[in-house]
């Protein structure tokens, strides 16, 4: 009988191991037990977040390279419309989430049917917001003209899973990461409100689905080379959008994920947690989880959240993609002892 743990564990998306198999056996040995939400990991092509979607944009006959990057956080230089190309020569009829995802359910099913996974568990999937391979691959002049046909594609895409996956064993994680950077002032963008436009852009991903899946938001900043683009002051930004996101979406979020970084278990540091919209029952999911400290110094930033927020889910600070595989057996193993400390 699967044994219900008091603090649930996350897992924010990617694992750098060889296979779906792989995660869905490493899942299977250390966290069945307080792990409900099972991503595939991400692994392959997927495994450096948004730069599977290079191809997509690459391959547009409607579209050419640049010479030099916008800026220095950025895969590759960005694409422009081609001499006398414009939106309705874009064809993003096949980006492959679905496909992944839809394979990657068929293992997750069987593992569930044969009682590997209980059948409590659902199926996650993580889905980079539209607007950040739109930002990261296209010229900041031509972005919103892009984004609409993107963002539709996206969703087309989360269609076709929905449709393949029934609702009540599915969850969407949508990644929100570039749009955080911009509300931290971090880099620019040629939007006038940006707030108020990247909000609401947030707010249709999440009214897009049927209530019956479960959606939750990863609030993110970054992990290119193993690096944030920005240490967060505090949670401040991270309560700011959680509660616009509440106020937007029509439906329930059913949990949001904030990171903590390593070196912070100040009360400064968890004191906007008060802020937080507290009327809602979405699931607040703190990103402090660090492989490369003790469990003791794990539970001193346990103990500063608890100050301010009685329960929550924990999780590393992003996704593991660009970790050691070597040393993520031994970082879930931590997530399971702490699982059994809070």
């Amino acid at each position: 009988m699967v044994q219900e743990m008091r603090s649930p564990i996350h897992l924010v998306g990617s694992l750098p191991l060889e296979s779906v198999d792989s995660v869905f056996s490493l899942i299977a040995s250390k966290l069945v037990n307080c792990c409900h939400r099972i991503p595939d990991g991400e692994t392959g092509d997927r495994k450096n977040w948004i730069a599977w979607q290079f191809g997509v944009f690459k391959n547009q006959e409607a579209l050419v390279q640049a010479q030099n990057k916008d800026r220095d956080y950025q895969l590759h230089p960005p694409f422009t419309f081609a001499s006398g190309c414009g939106v309705e020569d874009l064809d993003f009829s096949n980006l492959g989430f679905a496909r992944e995802a839809i394979s990657s359910f068929s293992k997750f099913s069987e593992l569930q049917r044969t009682g590997v996974f209980p059948k409590t568990a659902k199926f996650m999937v993580a889905i980079p917001t539209p607007f950040a391979p739109v930002y990261s691959f296209t010229a900041y002049s031509d972005q919103q003209q892009v984004l609409p046909v993107y963002e539709a594609a996206i969703l087309n895409e989360l269609d076709e899973i929905s449709r393949n996956i029934p609702p009540d064993r599915l969850v969407v994680q949508w990644d929100v990461a570039t749009e955080m950077s911009i509300f931290e002032n971090v880099y620019s963008v040629n939007i006038d409100e940006e707030w108020e436009f990247l909000t609401d852009c947030l707010a249709r991903l999440g009214d897009h689905l049927e209530v019956d899946i479960e959606l939750g938001f990863h609030l993110c900043y970054g992990s290119m080379n193993n690096k944030h683009w920005k240490e967060p002051d505090s949670l401040d930004m991270c309560v700011n959008v959680s509660n616009e996101l509440r106020e937007k979406i029509s439906r329930p979020i059913n949990f949001i994920h904030m990171p903590v970084p390593v070196n912070r278990s100040d009360d400064s540091y968890f004191a906007p947690l008060q802020s937080l919209d507290t009327e809602s029952d979405t699931e607040i999911i703190l990103g402090l989880v660090h492989g490369n400290q003790t469990i003791e110094q794990n539970l001193e930033r346990v103990a500063s959240a608890k100050a301010y927020l009685k329960e929550f889910g924990i999780a590393t600070e992003c996704g593991l993609g660009r970790g050691d595989p070597s040393e993520i057996p031994k970082l879930m193993e931590l997530h399971a002892r702490l699982a059994t400390r809070i």
